[in-house]
């Protein structure tokens, strides 16, 4: 299909979709959950398709209604031999370790990109947890053994946030007594947040100590029967939305949390850096076409805002810089290439010489950028 978009003002109101990484997480926690979750703005897209697939297939019973999801959960109890994650980095990282609470080998499948993407920490994590991995040669599909023994353990998360995030809900699922995570080169932090936010929620607050120990006890847990939870606005869409009504109009996006731990919220100090006319309420933003101004942005903790914000520099007058390259080679795709090819098509050589020299930068001399 080939579509041609003409040059236009943008104007009009739009209800940011649900957060991909809270439904995920939810899905996660109501399986763990003895007893009976309701989940309101549940998102439809693959990837949370995918993550409601692998909870009943773990042992959930999920119901539908208009808007809610209901699931009733009498603990990890696989009905079969494998969880298919799709195209899903986050679903194959945080449900392998609740996988491996079982006794049962399970099998992690998954299609598409997700077969290249490097399972990093993989290894060492469950070997130290006691866990076996058959077949398991740094990728997907591999199988995991368990059972997980919950006790204290060493993760290495310079490849990302995601193992830690199944670790924290596996872990403080079957810990009976106290434990400690200790974790080194964390990246992405806030996505961390977002996981300990679901936990308290559930009744298991987890503690750290800046993000490098994080404590896991028991004792301090609470249980109720019946948990409701509201999945809240993606500000990584709400980003795109936000952006076009800065270059081309104005646009309002609702429902949004203004102090949600979501990492891609760094959008709304970045707009106002940029000098993006916004009229801020209650729980929605209106941007209007705006005199831009050249920004500097560290991403390295929300690289999903990496296309948007490059779109954005590419319109601002001057020379922006934006770090946090080196988050962008292992996801569903090259996104450097990607973005780099896109800022070329438009015209964009600055931008494009920025993008390239920094690709450079990290695969000749192996350099964060």
């Amino acid at each position: 299909m080939k579509a041609i978009i003409q040059p236009c003002s943008l104007h009009g109101v739009i209800a940011a979709p649900p957060s991909k990484s809270v439904t995920q997480r939810a899905y996660a926690a109501a399986l763990l959950h003895t007893g009976k979750t309701i989940i309101h703005n549940a998102g439809n897209s693959d990837d949370e398709n995918a993550a409601l697939d692998i909870i009943q297939q773990l042992g959930a019973n999920v119901t539908h209604g208009s808007s809610v999801v209901t699931v009733e959960s009498k603990g990890l109890k696989p009905v079969s031999g494998f969880i298919n994650c799709g195209e899903s980095g986050l679903a194959a990282r945080l449900f392998a370790p609740i996988a491996a609470i079982s006794n049962s080998e399970i099998k992690i499948e998954g299609k598409g990109s997700l077969l290249k993407r490097p399972m990093d920490g993989f290894r060492d994590a469950f070997t130290a947890l006691g866990v076996a991995l058959p077949g398991f040669n740094g990728h997907v599909p591999f199988a995991i053994q368990g059972p997980l023994r919950a006790r204290s353990v060493r993760l290495n998360a310079s490849g990302g946030s995601q193992l830690l995030s199944g670790l924290l809900f596996a872990l403080s699922s079957c810990a009976k007594q106290p434990i400690t995570i200790n974790v080194t080169g964390l990246k992405s932090r806030p996505y961390i947040d977002l996981t300990l936010e679901v936990l308290a929620h559930f009744g298991r607050p987890v503690t750290h100590k800046f993000y490098r120990e994080f404590y896991i006890d028991p004792a301090l847990f609470a249980y109720n029967e019946t948990i409701e939870i509201n999945i809240e606005a993606d500000w990584s869409s709400a980003a795109y939305m936000l952006v076009a009504g800065a270059l081309a109009g104005s646009v309002t996006v609702q429902n949004l949390n203004l102090i949600s731990k979501q990492a891609d919220r760094a959008i709304l100090e970045l707009l106002k850096n940029a000098g993006v006319d916004m009229i801020i309420n209650d729980d929605s933003i209106t941007t209007k076409t705006s005199i831009l101004q050249a920004f500097e942005f560290d991403a390295t903790h929300c690289p999903d805002l990496f296309p948007i914000v490059s779109v954005l520099a590419a319109c601002c007058s001057g020379e922006s810089n934006i770090k946090g390259v080196h988050r962008l080679f292992n996801k569903e795709s090259n996104r450097v290439e990607s973005i780099a090819d896109m800022l070329w098509d438009f015209q964009v050589p600055f931008l494009w010489r920025m993008i390239y020299s920094a690709l450079l930068a990290q695969a000749i001399f192996k350099a964060p950028v």
